[in-house]
């Protein structure tokens, strides 16, 4: 189990040292090519370190890697600049995003897969502003007007990974109490309901309610986030939030344990038609 930006680190790491001992080199020969000392070699393949985008990329030249996807994912672990070299959008919110919430915001814009079971609130990429509002002014008590505005603007400004030319595939389980918990007020659920109707017909989304006739089930525990990245499948990493830090999980174990629950959890949830039938009639009713 470790923590977000250790997690970036350590993948990075994993996936450079695999790229030169595919490319025949020792990590002095490396080092030697790079003009480097060996020991900054060693320190990013074991995460002991972090390291520069621009440092990545002279890597990954010298280690001949051009798979495109392959360099803009690892350019974008590298972490404060994505394959074109600017700066990522979130940055100008550093002053009110907390870094785990920066480092998961980090992790969803480049994932290309997303599976998610949620147990109370409609997941980030899916909610209404003023649903957002609420659940933000809820999760975090006290907050100026102008810090609100802002962390609104960055769960809005995240909805932008459903959009782009290659859209993130979400798949989400809501739990019915989702669907049922009165956030915001009636007319702020009746718009978010129906902002869950539209979601669900984008190609890209894969949205089921969990009933509560489903009993009890793999998932009472709570709630989880998968992330999957193209090209390598050992990238993925599971995220559980807590109150005041998330934890990420990468080990094989872990992610097979979870992909197996969030299997399971589909199996037993009602199918997307039924589902949108069901989030339809509770949009009717409110």
């Amino acid at each position: 189990m470790q923590y977000g930006p250790a997690v970036r680190r350590r993948k990075l790491g994993a996936e450079l040292r695999a790229l030169r001992a595919r490319a025949g080199l020792t990590s002095g020969d490396a080092a030697a090519l790079l003009g480097w000392h060996q020991s900054k070699v060693s320190r990013i393949e074991t995460g002991a370190s972090g390291v520069k985008p621009a440092d990545v990329r002279l890597l990954l030249d010298a280690y001949e890697a051009q798979d495109p996807e392959l360099r803009e994912l690892l350019l974008a672990l590298a972490g404060s600049e994505d394959g074109g070299g600017r700066q990522n959008w979130w940055h100008a919110y550093r002053g009110v995003l907390p870094p785990a919430y920066r480092d998961f915001i980090s992790l969803e814009s480049q994932a290309s897969g997303m599976r998610t079971l949620e147990t109370s609130v409609v997941p980030g990429l899916l909610q209404t502003p003023e649903y957002a509002r609420a659940v933000t002014r809820a999760a975090v008590g006290g907050l100026e007007d102008a810090k609100l505005d802002a962390l609104v603007e960055v769960r809005l400004a995240r909805q932008d990974v459903l959009r782009s030319t290659r859209p993130l595939r979400l798949s989400a389980v809501l739990d019915e109490a989702v669907l049922r918990r009165e956030v915001g007020g009636p007319q702020v659920m009746a718009r978010q309901l129906q902002r869950l109707l539209e979601a669900a017909r984008l190609p890209q989304v894969r949205l089921q309610v969990l009933p509560f006739a489903a009993g009890a089930h793999i998932g009472i525990t709570g709630p989880f986030v998968i992330f999957s990245f193209p090209s390598r499948s050992d990238l993925d990493v599971v995220v559980l939030d807590h109150l005041t830090s998330s934890l990420y999980l990468e080990r094989k174990e872990d992610l097979q344990a979870y992909s197996e629950a969030f299997d399971s959890l589909q199996i037993h949830a009602l199918s997307p038609q039924d589902s949108l039938d069901c989030i339809a009639a509770l949009a009717g009713d409110a």
